[in-house]
């Protein structure tokens, strides 16, 4: 099956992808969108495009790569940055270039992991509802100062350090660990400690690491036994971090006392999605909402219009440079 090179089949398309990429679509690209996600099932509906462009939820196994091998796409495209999703020893076992966003807007990350740490500490999600209906007490709405408090950060690549700074500046002690410290980090004010002593001395985890075999379920039930009581603890990088009925059974027992989750362990069934009038199976979610002290956004940490117009530029300049020079001017963008 031959190819055209300057057609794209986007996948798990929004409304807004079509917004920004038709924007930025510069070198004039056939774009195919497509509302469902990629996998072995969908994968048929790809019609003589060399590119593939998928995101956080799309699943691209061997079997899904050999398919596309197999209709003469060339290059997969991420208009994310984890590829925890992606087989990347299949993709270069069938000759398919992969490519992905390594850094679109930290910022837009960093600020929406303090916004839920702020939500869930002085509770404005309830203070709104609550006035609302002409209730103004404020009973059972009792937060703490930021100011003073120890945040521990998991994970100091692009989107860690902009929460740091974040950290910094409202006066916290910021601890952080990840495999190599950063000395730039360090003389902001943030110190670099073992896994354990973030687990033990933080009175807020936030998790910015990639999910990978050394990552899965970093949040388990013996990292959850060594952290303080009432610790909060607040997801915005990859579901799979945390192992969910342990988080449940740490919620349960009062040892976690706030949970602010953007990210989901099987949120490809669920995020992304309006199911207002449909029953979720998904006991496992149903049970962290129904927790007082959960806060669950839908994946829209990234969402914002500073992030979306990087997402589609960055993913058009990979595509182009990969077409024309079989790489990428960031090479920290080219996967295979």
């Amino acid at each position: 099956m031959s190819s055209e090179t300057n057609k794209i089949a986007i996948f798990s398309t929004q409304p807004y992808d079509k917004i920004f990429f038709n924007k930025y679509n510069d070198s004039g690209y056939q774009l195919d969108f497509y509302e469902t996600q990629l996998n072995p099932q969908t994968v048929i509906l790809i019609e003589n495009a060399a590119i593939v462009c998928v995101f956080v939820n799309d699943i691209v196994n061997e079997a899904v790569i050999k398919q596309l091998a197999e209709r003469d796409v060339r290059i997969i495209a991420l208009r994310c940055a984890g590829f925890n999703n992606v087989d990347l020893k299949a993709a270069k076992k069938y000759n398919l270039k992969v490519c992905r966003v390594p850094a679109y807007s930290p910022q837009a990350v960093a600020e929406h992991a303090m916004a839920m740490i702020l939500t869930l500490n002085r509770k404005t999600h309830k203070a709104y509802n609550r006035v609302r209906e002409q209730n103004f007490s404020l009973n059972g709405l009792l937060g703490f100062d930021l100011f003073g408090k120890t945040i521990g950060i998991i994970g100091t690549g692009n989107i860690g350090k902009a929460f740091a700074k974040i950290a910094l500046g409202f006066g916290c002690k910021v601890l952080a660990y990840d495999i190599v410290t950063n000395s730039e980090m360090e003389k902001d004010g943030v110190e670099f400690v073992s896994l354990e002593t973030i687990f033990k001395s933080s009175d807020i985890i936030s998790l910015h690491c990639p999910l990978n075999e050394q990552t899965k379920h970093i949040i388990n039930e013996k990292s959850i036994a060594l952290m303080k009581d009432h610790v909060m603890i607040i997801n915005t990088s990859r579901g799979g971090l945390i192992e969910t009925a342990c988080i449940i059974q740490g919620l349960k027992e009062g040892k976690i006392g706030y949970l602010g989750i953007d990210v989901y362990e099987q949120e490809e069934k669920l995020f992304f999605r309006d199911l207002s009038a449909d029953i979720i199976q998904d006991d496992a979610i149903q049970r962290l909402m129904s927790f007082p002290n959960v806060l669950v956004t839908a994946h829209q940490a990234f969402f914002t219009n500073e992030a979306l117009t990087q997402i589609a530029l960055v993913t058009f300049n990979n595509i182009k440079s990969l077409l024309s020079q079989n790489t990428t001017e960031n090479k920290a963008a080219l996967l295979v």
